[in-house]
């Protein structure tokens, strides 16, 4: 592979006009395919195979024109401290503001709360208006949200408070663009530091953007085919820049420490794409092993998101491998900084670096090392114990939000359980008396221990079917919740023998039941998949058994250290305060998968660039110590710039006010920073140099099976020297 790579570099670097044309090319040929590309469909959130997804599809089938998926909006009244709602003119001001809404363009219906039964509180301070939307969530027009909010403002101008919940006015997404600028700014400060070089900085940024660019077009061209939303792109988005960046960040540094051997550049963009390019394409394949097995979960969005993301690293890869050479060849030795330039060099071996330093030190205590970082992680580990997890819903809102003000309220005014009911549907073909069995059905769910009020049965047209709604004592995300639907899903089996009828529990609630549950059990068979597969792959990489085993414990170490971090201030409420953080609660349910996916991509390719490195020294003929001390010198530098670019790329989002944006920040920008320094940077000499060269032990029979890649690249001696002459003077 080193030897194929090294001449398509070459050829790259010699036909660099012909290569930027290709790319330039198909990248307008994307821009154009997108421009014209129907709009992107609806995401259409589904579980398959939970009861919650079977009762909704149910109940879409058998209640035609009930819009169940449709969005729906909360207008919650609070009559002036000592007055009623009940009073006349507030009354007044409430149905006015109600009738106001009603008028509204997508509203299919606005239930006065005066005329339904439950909807004003017992004290008769609070009531609650609901308002239906041809339109599902997040299709709801400005002007229909517009609308909701001035008639809001009508009911305060006179005098009442009222908010506003639901998921009709389902924010679109802080746009991320602002974070994003943030992120590219401290990436392009970080690259300029790493190399001193204007020109050197910005040419992982260039192909980074090239990449991106072009998997997004080809994301949004195939979106009406392959299903594919605008959503679905935001992972190919997040980490189409961090590879892009960090591949052509490694192949760029090898080029310039190949120009300090005194080589020619176009020798030395040969070499540096032989050599980095061959762990480039190693450490996309674990990134792509990573993304590609989000589909064993069995939740579609994810799997579409980490395909278009998996197809996104690819073009990152195919970029860093033809472009960045390409590029090279216009910029030559620019990338060098001036005094660099001057001298035609130096070579980085005779001078000692912070990175061959700290190898140094580690070689000289490994095993207290060693202890330190893993009892260190160990202990930032120990909350991820309590690890509970759902789907925060409008309580994890900030309190400046109308939908969090207006979940207090209802909560405050009805108890915490009104704002999660749970949907009974009662499919009633197989009963001899339906209204008798939906009623026995009912009866039994108000004896269920933690319901509060259940609903009477609402028939369909067709008299097959009914729906009633059970309000529960405690709040949607609290456990005694999740306790209460399992408790009436376990009666189900009973009334089924006894009535006939079938009973299925649904509802926002119990949907998020479902997939955190779903999430849980799909955990551990997603690990193995993405670790045996990635380890299989590593051992073809550094041909040894122990170092892709140290790799992936190392890995587990990292995320469930910064798994540790997420539950000690989000749920826990450790330093909330200090970055915003409002409510605490459960983690959301795709966090650890999410942070599995995206983490062990990059930490594989820290592993990758690191330790091929390490091994390129001890293939040459150094010693074991020696070879690590030789990795850490020429990729320390260079890996601590990508994690560095990384972290502030995640941190960005710590910012924004949605409580899940910040989770997902603070646990991947945690997570890169804990694998990069603790587990890549120390923890692997350490073991390294533990093992000597035991770490590159491989059977007889195993070496044989195996197939020689040359990640390494000892071959390339033959093929530089077929395409002789391949050094300069250089001056010292």
């Amino acid at each position: 592979m080193a030897t194929f790579l090294y001449r398509l570099g070459r050829w790259a670097f010699v036909r660099r006009r012909l290569v930027t044309f290709l790319w330039v090319a198909v990248l307008a040929v994307g821009g154009v395919l997108a421009a014209k590309a129907p709009a992107a469909p609806d995401d259409g959130f589904a579980m398959p195979g939970t009861e919650a997804q079977k009762a909704f599809d149910l109940m879409n089938e058998r209640f035609p024109g009930g819009h169940a998926d449709g969005a729906s909006a909360r207008l919650v009244f609070v009559a002036p401290s000592g007055q009623k709602i009940t009073a006349a003119p507030n009354q007044q001001a409430v149905e006015r503001t109600v009738d106001e809404v009603a008028r509204s363009e997508q509203v299919t219906g606005a239930v006065n709360p005066f005329t339904m039964q439950g909807a004003v509180s017992t004290d008769g301070t609070t009531a609650y208006a609901t308002v239906s939307y041809s339109a599902k969530a997040g299709e709801v027009s400005k002007g229909a949200t517009d609308a909701l909010e001035q008639a809001a403002q009508h009911g305060r101008d006179a005098g009442l408070k009222v908010e506003i919940g639901g998921n009709a006015l389902m924010a679109t997404g802080e746009a991320g663009g602002s974070s994003e600028a943030i992120g590219m700014a401290l990436s392009a400060v970080v690259l300029v530091i790493t190399f001193g070089s204007l020109v050197a900085a910005g040419l992982p940024l260039l192909t980074a953007l090239v990449g991106v660019g072009l998997g997004m077009s080809l994301i949004t061209a195939l979106g009406s085919t392959l299903g594919l939303s605008a959503t679905t792109g935001t992972l190919a988005m997040m980490l189409g820049l961090a590879v892009g960046i960090d591949y052509a960040l490694f192949i760029v540094s090898r080029y310039r420490a190949e120009l300090a051997e005194g080589r020619t550049p176009q020798e030395a963009a040969g070499r540096a794409v032989g050599t980095a390019g061959s762990a480039v394409v190693f450490a996309g394949l674990t990134v792509v092993i990573a993304l590609a097995g989000l589909s064993v979960v069995g939740i579609p969005i994810l799997a579409k998101m980490g395909m278009a993301a998996a197809g996104t690293v690819v073009i990152a890869v195919l970029v860093a491998l033809s472009l960045v050479p390409a590029l090279l060849g216009f910029i030559g030795r620019k990338v060098l900084p001036r005094k660099a330039r001057k001298a035609h060099g130096v070579a980085p071996a005779a001078k000692e670096n912070g990175g061959a330093r700290w190898a140094r030190f580690v070689l000289r205590r490994p095993l207290a090392v060693l202890l330190g970082g893993v009892i260190g992680l160990g202990v930032l580990a120990a909350p991820a114990l309590d690890l509970r997890l759902g789907l925060p819903g409008d309580e994890a809102k900030p309190t400046s939000t109308t939908q969090r003000r207006a979940y207090d309220l209802l909560s405050e005014g009805f108890g915490p359980g009104f704002n999660g009911p749970l949907t009974i549907l009662v499919d009633v073909k197989g009963a001899a008396d339906p209204k008798a069995a939906a009623s026995e059905v009912a009866k039994k769910v108000s004896g269920v221990h933690g319901v509060i009020a259940v609903t009477p049965p609402m028939f369909n047209k067709e008299g097959d079917t009914a729906l009633l709604n059970a309000v529960p004592a405690t709040g949607p995300s609290e456990a005694e919740t999740k306790d209460i639907v399992h408790a009436i899903r376990g009666d189900a089996a009973g009334l089924k023998s006894a009535t006939g009828a079938t009973v299925l529990v649904s509802g926002t609630t119990a949907m998020n039941i479902d997939v955190s549950q779903k999430l849980s059990d799909a955990l551990l068979p997603y690990l193995a998949v993405v670790v045996g597969l990635a380890v299989i792959l590593l051992l073809v990489v550094f041909r040894s058994v122990l170092v892709p085993l140290k790799a992936a414990l190392g890995f587990l170490l990292s995320v469930v250290a910064a798994l540790g971090a997420v539950v000690a201030v989000f749920q826990w409420g450790w330093l909330a305060n200090l970055i915003g953080v409002e409510q605490t609660g459960p983690v959301m349910s795709m966090m650890p998968i999410f942070m599995i996916g995206v983490v062990f991509g990059l930490a594989m390719d820290y592993e990758v660039f690191l330790v091929t490195r390490i091994r390129e020294g001890f293939v040459h003929g150094e010693q074991p110590g020696e070879a690590i001390v030789t990795g850490f010198r020429y990729n320390a530098r260079v890996v601590t710039a990508a994690a560095f670019i990384m972290i502030a790329v995640f941190a960005g989002f710590i910012g924004m006010s949605e409580p899940m944006i910040k989770m997902m920040g603070l646990g991947l920008a945690a997570a890169v920073a804990f694998d990069a320094f603790v587990v890549r940077m120390t923890i692997v000499p350490a073991v390294l140099a533990l093992l000597g060269r035991r770490a590159w032990w491989l059977p007889a029979w195993l070496d044989r099976l195996i197939p020689d890649v040359d990640v390494e690249g000892s071959k390339l001696a033959t093929a530089a020297r077929e395409s002789a002459p391949a050094r300069e003077s250089v001056t010292v």
